[in-house]
């Protein structure tokens, strides 16, 4: 389906205007674990789990059989102030590596039976330096939002999206604050691994770019167009997609939060469709996930991006629906259940 829009506003007109899980479905998922042959509650999350999937799925015995790896990737234009360790020319090396195959995030999709697709979003261009001036025209970023919507296939049951930019924790950095305030220095951390004088500079950065743009901080999606990037915009495309379609999806780490976040505040309930694969070593991680009030599935201390947790979590998602569909009821299995 290609995007249905043309504009921010009919952007979050789309999204607000999307279902909810099919509540049918989700109830009779719930009778079925039920019936499982296990104690009540001796799967413990992975019984919400595969509940939940059902929900979106409309399917009582979910089924992951298609589930899809997307990795964004973009360059911004505030890199030149040193924010990074690395040089921007990374990006696009990295989106060659993702094509031949020999990144993490591959290993992971070939793992858990994911397809994979990479996105690059005019690397040549990078975005603008938000201290200077918005990241993004409106219409850069709905170029990059229909990019993200358009990038998920129709069979997927399960959405992973990633992102590879270098300075990208330095733009998730802005939108966590912009969208939940509190000092910028909270916000910024070591990313890709610079100094502590890196660390100084990034929250400099932070606390330039809201100042340049407090006018649109009420606005969350003009928030993501004066101080987001590419990639982020093409994640949340690709969320917000999913939200329109009844795709699961679980979250990646920081970047992929902060791209998230800014539809969970433009439009309430536009994240229901989504669960948090991980936790992230990049501090304020935790942070927004408190704020969107999400439980990570993982916390194995992982901060390299490109979707690499929410990987990992595909196989958590696997387990419960694997055991939610596939267990016999007491009765199939003629073993008594629990007493009176």
């Amino acid at each position: 389906m290609t995007a249905a829009f043309t504009s921010l506003d009919s952007f979050r007109a789309a999204l607000a205007a999307a279902g909810g899980a099919d509540t049918a479905a989700r109830d009779g998922a719930a009778a079925r674990n039920g019936t499982l042959t296990k104690p009540p509650g001796a799967l413990g999350r992975l019984e919400d789990l595969a509940i939940w999937v059902a929900g979106w799925q409309g399917n009582v015995r979910p089924v992951i059989a298609a589930p899809q790896i997307i990795v964004f990737a973009g360059n911004h234009g505030i890199c030149a102030q040193g924010v990074s360790a690395f040089p921007p020319e990374v990006t696009a090396q990295m989106v060659g590596n993702f094509s031949a195959g020999g990144a993490a995030i591959n290993q992971l999709a070939r793992t858990f039976g994911a397809t994979m697709s990479v996105v690059p979003l005019d690397l040549e261009t990078p975005t603008q330096d938000f201290t200077t001036g918005p990241a993004m025209s409106e219409a850069e970023v709905v170029s990059a939002l229909r990019a993200g919507w358009d990038a998920v296939a129709p069979d997927t049951d399960l959405l992973v999206v990633g992102e590879m930019g270098i300075g990208n924790t330095t733009v998730a950095a802005a939108l966590g604050a912009a969208l939940l305030g509190g000092d910028p220095a909270d916000w910024v951390g070591r990313g890709s691994g610079v100094d502590d004088a890196g660390v100084v500079r990034k929250a400099q950065v932070v606390a330039a770019g809201l100042a340049r743009h407090a006018e649109a901080l009420a606005d969350p999606l003009q928030v993501l167009r004066c101080l987001g990037g590419r990639e982020l915009a093409g994640m949340t495309g690709a969320i917000a997609r999913a939200r329109v379609a009844g795709i699961p999806v679980v979250l990646d780490g920081f970047i992929c939060t902060a791209a998230a976040l800014v539809l969970d505040r433009a439009v309430p309930g536009a994240l229901d469709h989504a669960v948090a694969g991980h936790v992230s070593a990049e501090g304020a991680h935790g942070r927004m996930l408190d704020a969107l009030g999400k439980t990570p599935l993982l916390d194995l201390g992982l901060r390299l991006g490109e979707a690499s947790g929410a990987a990992v979590a595909i196989g958590i998602v696997q387990a419960a629906v694997a055991c939610h569909s596939g267990m016999a009821t007491f009765e199939e299995a003629a073993v008594a259940g629990k007493s009176a």
